[in-house]
């Protein structure tokens, strides 16, 4: 007979995956009022990195004559990989990833990333404008490396919670 004393293993509390926790109230949001400033490296590891998960495997984003040929400065980071870092303070500050309706950018200029080392994209996040009514906020963000922007016109909107002080009885979500 085993006399070891044995505890059996207590059960551990999980969060939803992706789950997120706000650093803003979303129940008081005020047109240009800052929600979210960020810092983001992106260095050839992380554009690999990137090309495994996307299959997005094309050689201006790992190749300098591949990209000088095509009339690139060097190496440049994948669009898209640009546009889904820069949500992510944005995402952080509102705590619901789901609560993101829309968002959109235009891309302004590549964002060259070099041999060694990183590149650093700054990302300001700034409330644009809220639509009781529709019971939304539109998140204007500025996205930079450097002095150059790299993104424009990039905006989210995201659902404000039905329980505002100040939204419409029966508030849209």
């Amino acid at each position: 007979m085993n006399t070891d004393a044995h505890t059996p293993a207590q059960p551990v509390a999980k969060e939803p995956m992706g789950a997120v926790h706000p650093s803003i109230d979303l129940t008081s949001l005020t047109k240009g009022q800052q929600i979210a400033r960020t810092t983001h490296p992106l260095s050839r590891d992380t554009l690999v990195r990137y090309a495994g998960a996307s299959g997005d495997f094309n050689p201006i984003h790992y190749n300098d004559t591949a990209a000088t040929e095509a009339g690139l400065p060097g190496v440049i980071a994948h669009g898209m990989l640009t546009m889904g870092v820069a949500i992510n303070g944005v995402i952080e500050a509102i705590g619901d990833p789901t609560a993101v309706r829309s968002y959109s950018v235009r891309f302004t200029s590549p964002v060259e990333v070099p041999a060694t080392g990183e590149v650093l994209l700054e990302v300001v996040a700034v409330v644009g404008a809220v639509d009781e009514e529709a019971g939304t906020a539109r998140i204007d963000l500025t996205a930079q490396v450097g002095e150059t922007k790299v993104l424009g016109r990039a905006r989210a909107t995201v659902a404000l919670p039905t329980g505002r002080a100040d939204a419409p009885v029966g508030g849209a979500a």
